[in-house]
This record gives structure tokens, C-alpha cells and sequence, in this order.
């Protein structure tokens, strides 16, 4: 990838482990200088330290790269504004951003506390919210414009044991959707990445995912912030190993009216919906019921 970011400086969130790590390391190889911003915080978001996002910029300058470590807390404006404010007081500008910070709290939705819910939120959306909005402020008014990737998941869709997060990453994909409507009239684009690896995060998911590794992700994450991808904006791309999907572009599927122009009733749709519009249904309820019947046959033999 070396010279594909050529003089570029990028600020990447959550790079002290994982995707972030993976991501911050690629775009250094291809030339970019990079903010490596990290507050260094554990999985539920306690304990922040510097250590690993100043682990992150000496691996990038061994390599010969270079690098800066920033352990701001992206989930306030303050932390947001300093992450692109590094860039532009030590490069002269800010070229791409990648979003990557996020904690978890995983609880069944009926036993998730306000705490539990906020701090995902907070760390998650808002940490995007922070970043894309600085860098947007500027990147508008630069000549050579910018780009931001936000990382979102496939839970964005719906979650078991993650309401906080599914909302979280839902909003991302909405968010930078939104960002990207607003910023192409000034060059820049947008775009959301759905990345499964195997991170400190996905250890903790319940049942087995199909996943690849850290590294599968930072090529397309270069890609999306490089020159030849600016025209790419409002899309999100799945990436597992090998692979790389793209996701459809939310609209209504089917319709139905009511008979004369008339308003519904309940009884109205009652008869009219099964037959007309129907429903459409979950990917995952499939895969739920059969964990349900797995475990129901599980018990039945003890």
C-alpha cells in the first residue's frame, strides 16, 4: 500500500488495539501521517492510559513512518476537536478521518441500566459526531476536501444482548449517511465500513461469528480514504478476510392503499396487510430459532 496516502494526515480513533491499530498502521505504510488517538481505556471504558496509542506511533515510526499518539476522549466535542486539531496544528491539515473508538456494555435490554446505555452511546455516536464534525469544518473549506469513514457493524440491524450498541452503530450508519448528503457539494465523502475480526470485542460475542482478522479491514479503509475513491460516498461496506460486500441502500419495499382514498382501519389492515405488503423478515430470527431448538434439545436429554 506504500505512496497510496502519500502526504496525507488522517486521524484514526480507537487505534491503540484491533481494527484502529490495523487501520492507523496501514494508512502510516501508504504514506499517511497519522494521529493515533486512543484513550487507552479497557472494554467497559475505565481506566484510560496513553500507553497504547504511544505503543501504536513507535511501531509506525520504526517502520519508518510518522505518527502521533493523542489519548483524548473522542466521546466530548473537547476530545473530538483536539483528535483533528493535531492534525492541523502539526501537518497543516486534516485529510481523512477514521472512527473507530467504541466500548461495550452488554446486558439484556430489560436488565441495561441508563449508565449502560449512555456510555455506549456516548462513545460510539457521539465519538463520531465529535470527529466528523471538526473535520468537517475544515475539510469543507480546504481545496483538496477530505473524507471520513465510520465503522458500524452488522448489529446495527438488531442485537440480543446489545441494545446500546445496535443503536449506537445504527446511528452511525445514519450519521455519516447524513454527512455525506451534506459534505459532496465541498469534496467530501463519507462512507461506513461493517468490519467482523477478531478483536477484543468480538472474544465476548456468545455464539460463533463468521470473522476475519484486523488487518483484512485497513486496505479498504485506505481505499475509501484515497483520491480515487472521493466520487464513493453514502455506502457501507461489509469486510470479513476475503471478502467485501456492499450493503443495499434503505426504501420501502411493497405498498398498500386504502379502498377509495379512504383511512385505515385496524380491522382494515388486518384483512388487507397479510395479502398485500406482508412483512419482511429478520436475517437473524432464523438463526434464533435455531439456537432456541438447539437448546430446548440440549435440555431434553439432561
Amino acid at each position: 500500500m506504500t505512496g497510496y496516502l502519500q502526504g496525507k494526515n488522517i486521524v484514526v480513533t480507537g487505534a491503540g488495539n484491533g481494527i484502529g491499530r490495523a487501520i492507523a498502521l496501514g494508512c502510516a505504510s501508504a504514506g499517511a501521517n497519522v494521529v493515533v488517538a486512543d484513550y487507552g481505556v479497557s472494554l467497559d471504558g475505565s481506566d484510560p492510559s496513553s500507553v497504547v496509542a504511544d505503543s501504536v506511533v513507535a511501531e509506525i515510526e520504526a517502520a519508518g513512518g510518522t505518527a502521533l499518539a493523542l489519548a483524548s476522549d473522542i466521546s466530548t466535542m473537547e476530545g473530538g476537536a483536539a483528535a483533528v486539531q493535531a492534525a492541523v496544528d502539526t501537518w497543516g491539515s486534516i485529510d481523512g478521518a477514521v472512527c473507530v473508538a467504541g466500548i461495550l456494555r452488554e446486558r439484556m435490554i430489560f436488565n441495561m441500566t441508563e449508565e449502560e446505555f449512555d456510555d455506549v452511546i456516548r462513545v460510539h455516536l457521539k465519538g463520531h459526531f465529535t470527529v466528523y464534525k471538526h473535520a468537517s469544518a475544515i475539510m469543507r473549506k480546504q481545496d483538496t476536501g477530505g473524507s471520513l469513514v465510520g465503522v458500524t457493524s452488522g448489529a446495527f440491524t438488531g442485537s440480543t444482548s446489545q441494545a446500546n450498541y445496535s443503536a449506537a452503530k445504527g446511528g452511525v450508519v445514519s450519521l455519516t449517511k447524513s454527512a455525506a448528503l451534506a459534505l459532496k457539494r465541498y469534496g467530501v465523502n463519507a462512507n461506513c465500513i461493517a468490519p467482523s475480526a477478531r478483536t477484543r470485542m468480538s472474544e465476548n460475542v456468545p455464539f460463533e461469528i463468521e470473522a476475519g482478522e484486523p488487518d483484512d479491514v485497513a486496505p479498504l479503509a485506505v481505499f475509501l480514504l484515497g483520491d480515487t475513491a472521493r466520487h464513493i460516498t453514502a455506502q457501507i461496506y461489509t469486510v470479513i478476510g476475503p471478502r467485501i460486500s456492499v450493503w443495499a441502500q434503505f426504501g420501502e419495499v411493497r405498498s398498500m392503499f386504502a379502498p377509495g382514498g379512504a383511512s385505515w382501519t385496524p380491522e382494515g389492515i388486518e384483512e388487507a396487510l397479510p395479502r398485500a405488503i406482508g412483512t419482511e423478515e429478520h436475517p437473524t430470527m432464523a438463526l434464533l430459532a435455531q439456537r432456541e431448538a438447539e437448546r430446548q434439545t440440549s435440555q431434553a436429554k439432561t
